[in-house]
């Protein structure tokens, strides 16, 4: 796999680079190498699965799981939802370069990877948060949503069926999980029935959107505007524009703010306002633009330098989804301030952030550090970097 990787790297040097403006091919450089990294250090002899940590600890337990029983299970392998960033960062770095061997590399490895979490013993089928040869796991519909935005993404850009096929099998699983209980909405997780999350409703809205775009159904449309609507309806906080984490069944709000919430919430209003020109989204966009960048950036005075903007210590993965908002945004109003501030922290985070390993920690800063990298967290930079490129072309 190595080898795919660093033959992948050679061809778009040779052959890409010198198209791409110099903050493109800073980051799509940066992203590639980071890449390269995941490989080394999270693959598993002869499979095309990964570790989720590195250094790799058999005891390592997951704290996102709904299941305690689940989770306390020896984990070999990376659960689905940490997997599925290596797909986001491979498809941003497809759309970064052009390289057709980033789309081989999918081919190849990561979809055959993510093959070992498909379960067809259910219906409608879907993706497992663990591998199918074990015993069944629960299924996440935001973990399914995310694959099956990624799947309308590589469809956009490659044109070919088999990807559209996914996306739309995934949306059936999605569907599934829609129901009237508070008034409409979609359920975190198929065997836990207890909350309908913004992570789950929010990117839906997005997922329905671009099946939208990809197929012109306009089932799609109203779907993905319908979940806008419940979302914000349900789950905005009116004095600062950001998004709760959850509605509970018993109608109790669980009111902490996550950084990809509030973004795919961005993203929603940005792809609502593309395809219906309703002034009422692009201003609701900027509104939460505005208020996110003041809730997950901070100030911060390095040693070497002037103060500036920082994006703060979280969940890296998180603030990569929000980043999506953010670019789809930016694609509308070309403001370039949001997005020159995640450039910045992502300069500072190559030098500092970033250990001799190649892999990353979560403090922006640099002042901390983890003992175990989680693979998400590395694909979280990688998509970054490439969506950056993207965005720079």
């Amino acid at each position: 796999m190595r080898n795919l990787l660093l033959a992948a790297s050679a061809v778009f040097l040779l052959s890409g680079c010198a198209t791409l403006k110099d903050g493109s091919k800073k980051n799509v450089d940066r992203g590639r190498e980071t890449m390269d990294s995941i490989y080394t250090h999270y693959s598993v002899e002869g499979k095309n699965l990964l570790r989720e940590i590195h250094p790799f600890a058999e005891e390592y337990k997951a704290t996102y799981l709904a299941s305690e029983e689940q989770a306390n299970r020896p984990n070999q392998y990376s659960y689905l939802w940490p997997f599925s960033g290596t797909f986001s960062a491979v498809n941003a770095l497809l759309e970064a370069t052009n390289d057709k061997n980033y789309q081989k590399l999918l081919d190849t490895k990561v979809l055959p990877g993510l093959e070992e979490y498909l379960d067809t013993k259910r219906t409608p089928f879907a993706y497992s948060s663990y591998i199918n040869s074990a015993p069944a796991s629960d299924r996440f519909y935001d973990d399914n949503i995310w694959l099956g935005i990624d799947f309308t993404d590589t469809y956009r850009m490659t044109g070919e069926q088999k990807y559209l096929d996914k996306a739309k099998m995934i949306w059936q699983f999605i569907e599934s999980g829609i129901d009237q209980q508070l008034g409409g909405g979609i359920y975190w997780c198929e065997q836990k029935k207890e909350s309908k999350n913004t992570c789950s409703n929010a990117p839906g809205s997005v997922l329905a959107l671009k099946l939208f775009e990809a197929t012109k159904d306009s089932n799609y449309f109203n779907q993905g505007k319908a979940l806008y609507q419940w979302t914000k309806a349900h789950l905005q906080d009116p004095s600062d524009y950001l998004y709760y984490d959850n509605m509970g069944l018993n109608g109790r709000i669980g009111k902490a703010k996550f950084a990809y919430n509030s973004g795919q919430m961005l993203q929603s209003a940005a792809l609502l306002y593309k395809l219906t020109k309703d002034k009422t989204y692009l201003t609701e966009a900027q509104n939460i633009a505005k208020s996110a960048y003041h809730q997950f950036f901070q100030e911060f005075s390095p040693n070497d330098g002037n103060s500036f903007m920082l994006l703060k210590r979280g969940n890296v993965w998180f603030t990569a989804v929000m980043f999506r908002g953010y670019i789809e945004l930016y694609k509308l109003d070309k403001n370039k301030s949001y997005l020159n501030a995640f450039q910045r922290s992502l300069d500072y985070a190559w030098t500092h952030m970033r250990e001799e390993t190649g892999l990353f920690n979560q403090d922006w800063s640099g002042e901390s550090k983890e003992e175990f990298k989680s693979v998400l967290t590395q694909a979280a930079m990688v998509e970054m970097y490439a969506r950056m490129a993207a965005a720079k072309k």
